[in-house]
């Protein structure tokens, strides 16, 4: 039985441009390779727009690709009319009777055994699956959104912006403890939101499908590896990443520069702020959207992932491993990822500590080359995407009566 599967996205999945689309789009490539029929239904916004000149002709045809824009921009009005009521303007601001009808349009015309819906955002459109469609509904769960305001509310000073986002976390909570009663599955991609979905007591089937990566698409070597360079990529319009760079740049970065002047760093990613232009006196270099994060990787010598406060998974550590990267990251920021301490990855947690490791595999080469093809040794034995689709379609066997 050949499943016939929509997949209903809050930001195009292609192209592949940051890690939540990467996570939607190899899920889409693994299940139409492991011979499931796939449409893609999805939101774009003023941030993720959808353009069909740049997609490729066979994955048009291989999903169907259709779109519907809506304005995600935060209206000050409804987000504090939000706080009153107490609903989750997080949620909320994705919901569009424009793309309503055409879910409506989409399941009236076909018939589907799963409704795959992508991450939170997406879930105020259960009701209407429900409404139209027999099909079952599974939530592949990107991150548990509320952890993620719970710890951006800790690592703040300011009491005004601390409240609010107490409030955000609170809302948010709720609304996921509810949303778990209406589905008929969950697909965590982090071993840690499963066990917090455990912790809920829910009666409804979970299980982890880690995000995977196409590894012959991960070759490393490729490109001439600048030796004495030190890279973060990631969307800076995803506030972890800014709370992060900011803490690297102000916690690890002045020892690590002043004990080695050769290192270089380097930041990219797309919505990239202002401020980390005006650094590059410290051998910060602040490069915005690259045109191919696989050859910017390729290019590089060490990756860091300093995420003080998230959930999920971190797709580019995965994608940083597949690329044979050795790479130094909090405990926060590799939490769901399957590693072994100083094997396959460094993890640090304070300042002091991050900068030492870096310091220390910049001065053993041998030990920064075994960690990294330890790193993509793990990637190739528990990230591999063809492995980790048939999962997730035996998944959804077991949820189909």
């Amino acid at each position: 039985m050949n499943l016939s599967i929509l997949q209903i996205c809050n930001k195009p999945p292609y192209p592949p441009i940051d890690g939540g689309c990467i996570a939607m789009n190899t899920v889409t490539s693994g299940l139409i390779d492991a011979g499931c029929h796939v449409k893609v239904l999805t939101i774009e916004t003023p941030k993720h727009a959808l353009h069909y000149d740049l997609l490729p002709k066979e994955y048009i045809e291989k999903t169907q690709i259709e779109s519907v824009f809506v304005d995600t921009s935060i209206n000050l009005v409804d987000a504090f009319s939000a706080m009153i009521t107490s609903d989750s303007y997080n949620i909320s601001r994705f919901f569009s009777p424009d793309f309503d009808r055409k879910l409506i349009e989409v399941l009236k015309k076909h018939k589907f055994d799963i409704v795959q819906v992508e991450s939170l955002f997406m879930t105020p459109y259960i009701g209407t699956i429900r409404r139209t469609s027999k099909a079952k509904i599974v939530l592949r769960s990107h991150n548990l959104e509320y952890i993620i305001w719970e710890n951006l509310a800790k690592g703040t000073k300011s009491f005004p912006k601390k409240t609010y986002l107490k409030i955000l976390a609170s809302q948010l909570k709720k609304y996921e403890l509810n949303v778990i009663k209406d589905v008929d599955g969950i697909a965590t991609i982090s071993s840690e939101d499963y066990k917090k979905y455990i912790s809920f007591k829910t009666d409804k089937p979970i299980v982890n499908i880690p995000f995977g990566v196409d590894l012959k698409k991960y070759r490393a070597g490729k490109e001439k590896m600048e030796e004495n360079s030190i890279f973060h990529i990631g969307a800076m319009d995803w506030a972890p990443n800014v709370e992060g760079v900011d803490w690297f740049i102000k916690n690890v970065w002045p020892t690590v520069h002043k004990k080695n002047k050769q290192l270089k760093f380097y930041i990219a990613g797309k919505a990239m702020p202002d401020k980390y232009t005006k650094l590059e006196s410290k051998n910060i270099f602040c490069l915005g959207e690259v045109e191919n994060a696989r050859t910017f990787m390729d290019s590089k010598k060490l990756m860091v992932v300093p995420l003080l406060s998230a959930g999920g998974i971190r797709v580019k550590i995965i994608e940083g491993m597949a690329l044979r990267k050795c790479i130094v990251s909090t405990q926060t920021g590799a939490d769901g990822i399957d590693f072994k301490v100083d094997k396959n990855i460094a993890i640090a947690n304070d300042g002091p500590e991050f900068a030492n490791k870096i310091l220390e595999l910049f001065d053993n080469p041998e030990a920064m080359d075994k960690m990294a093809g330890e790193a993509r040794l793990l990637a190739q034995n528990k990230y591999d995407n063809n492995l980790l689709s048939r999962d997730l379609l035996n998944f959804y066997y077991s949820v189909i009566p």
